[in-house]
């Protein structure tokens, strides 16, 4: 991921610089954005919402990479909201910049292939995750594969991400 970021300075691939203040959405639901971010300060996440209920599916943090990727990569409006959960400093660079940069330089589209495996095996993990019965499970395999999620990002939202009310995620930590 260092890398992928070193090579996007090294050819001064981003197109803008935004800074968005806790509680908005950068992206909502039906907006088409072909923009990647990458986040310098700060933390987002992306949801969705069914019926009167968010659902919480990812998280960004400070030297990570988020967007809204089914726009962004289909080029259609988007389902997903993302939402500053803090106040948070963002790099942006738009599709079009990245498939130019991708042509020109041949390790970028190795790079881009790695990261989109990546992404699947996370998906694959979260799926994982999904599918455990016990919310006990569900907290102890984020715990271990993400601890900062519970230095940076409010219980609430992860009590979403982990589909479960937030006063059984409290439960659940204090035993």
């Amino acid at each position: 991921m260092q890398f992928f970021y070193d090579q996007l300075e090294l050819h001064q691939a981003w197109d803008e610089q935004l800074t968005i203040e806790r509680n908005d959405c950068l992206i909502a639901e039906g907006q088409t954005d072909d923009r990647l971010y990458y986040i310098e300060s700060g933390s987002l996440r992306v949801y969705w919402i069914h019926g009167d209920e968010e659902h919480t599916i990812r998280f960004g943090y400070p030297e990570s990479f988020i967007g809204a990727l089914d726009s962004f990569l289909n080029g259609q409006p988007s389902v997903y909201y993302l939402q500053a959960i803090r106040q948070s400093r963002l790099k942006a660079m738009r599709k079009s910049t990245f498939l130019a940069l991708r042509e020109a330089v041949p390790e970028m589209a190795e790079l881009y292939s790695v990261l989109l495996e990546q992404l699947v095996l996370q998906q694959l993990e979260r799926e994982q995750d999904l599918l455990i019965a016990s919310p006990l499970e569900r907290y102890q395999r984020v715990l271990q594969r993400s601890p900062q999620l519970f230095q940076e990002i409010p219980h609430k939202y992860i009590a979403s991400y982990l589909r479960m009310t937030p006063e059984t995620l409290s439960r659940i930590k204090k035993s």
